[in-house]
């Protein structure tokens, strides 16, 4: 079993970076109130041109150039000093390989430097006790949604079970992906900037894309391709209207494209579904509370059509904010301190990392 520091509180630091996001939080917990207290949360984003993505390589280079700073500065943050930490957290997985075996180096160099025992943390269950941390849902069904995740969750028997996810691609890299065809910015995040373009469209045209449920499963690979093909006929529309044509046929029953519409569009048919099988994890559980953690979680509409469905269940959605949906460290330090006292550490030979590091295959010790 662990043991804090002369009657005081745990205090964990905890180090993120699966994808482009940097973050270094420090957080204690009181074994005697069961309190949790959040001293540190700071992040630094790589951000790449627009209509690019961000390739493994340069995101790994990036989190080696900033760690050193951002940890100095969450120990600054925080006021703390290593010797008060109890342990070092870090993020096992899943991810992008070299972002996370970058990480996974800087917290296994800090470990042995502080002499701090390490804990991996798979990044799905840091996103949901911080949810649950800060949002004071006991127990409830859980949207995952992020750039590289799509699920929904409910815990049994000490297992965050998994009764739904994507069969292809996440529904956040679905956006990012339409926001590189739309050449959107990715400053400071383009599913943020997809979700302001969708606010400014009409709301009475809703363009013609699949719809893709299977069971408690989506789909959103045939949906990007269909949204590129939309895009495409925005442009020739652009293209027509620049020669002093005619930009839509209107005989022949056609529309006027424009991005505001297109991501409204985008929006409306991903939520759609997830909202569906949320809704139906709920029924089969009995839940009438939905917690939505993962970066797309941020998303206004998202949260606001959840909203809809829990209220005529009689239920409540519960969210974060982008300081906590956004990927973290204090998530990363949270759900590492919660295992480290249930006595669980991570052998430095066993302090890898992996791309593919399912939610379900955590032992959730510290919940009944």
């Amino acid at each position: 079993m662990a043991k804090s520091l002369s009657n005081g509180p745990f205090i964990a630091l905890g180090c993120e970076g699966s994808a482009n996001k940097l973050g270094i939080g420090i957080i204690a917990h009181d074994p005697t109130t069961g309190k949790s207290t959040i001293l540190a949360n700071i992040r630094h984003t790589f951000v790449s041109p627009p209509g690019t993505g961000f390739l493994p390589k340069d995101t790994a280079k990036h989190h080696r150039s900033f760690f050193v700073q951002v940890a100095r500065s969450a120990l600054r943050s925080a006021g703390v000093s290593p010797a008060e930490l109890s342990c070092i957290c870090y993020t096992k997985g899943p991810g992008m390989g070299a972002p996370l075996q970058s990480v996974a180096i800087a917290a296994r160099t800090l470990s042995l430097l502080w002499g701090k025992p390490l804990v991996g943390v798979n990044h799905c269950v840091g996103h949901i006790e911080m949810g649950r941390e800060i949002t004071g849902a006991s127990n409830p069904v859980v949207l995952y949604v992020s750039g590289g995740n799509t699920q929904v969750i409910a815990y049994a028997e000490q297992r965050y079970r998994i009764f739904g996810e994507t069969l292809d691609i996440a529904v956040g890299n679905c956006l990012d992906r339409f926001a590189r065809t739309l050449a959107i910015s990715n400053d400071p995040a383009p599913g943020h900037n997809i979700e302001q373009l969708a606010k400014q469209a009409s709301g009475k045209i809703l363009l013609d894309l699949p719809y893709a449920v299977k069971g408690m499963d989506c789909s959103f690979s045939g949906i990007l391709a269909a949204a590129d093909i939309l895009a495409a006929q925005m442009e020739e529309q652009d293209k027509r209207e620049a020669r002093g044509e005619l930009a839509v046929n209107e005989a022949a029953g056609e529309v006027r494209i424009t991005p505001a519409e297109l991501c409204y569009t985008l929006q409306e048919t991903v939520f759609s579904m997830l909202v569906e099988i949320t809704e139906r994890a709920m029924a089969h559980v009995g839940s009438a509370q939905v917690l939505v953690v993962g970066g797309v979680g941020c998303n206004e509409r998202l949260q606001a059509m959840m909203g809809s469905m829990a209220a005529e269940r009689g239920g409540s959605v519960y969210a974060t904010d982008e300081r906590f949906c956004i990927d973290n460290g204090i998530m990363i330090a949270h759900a590492g301190l919660l295992a480290f006292e249930t006595g669980f550490q991570t052998p430095l030979a066993e302090s890898t990392c992996t791309q593919r590091f399912r939610t379900d295959e955590v032992h959730v010790q510290w919940r009944d």
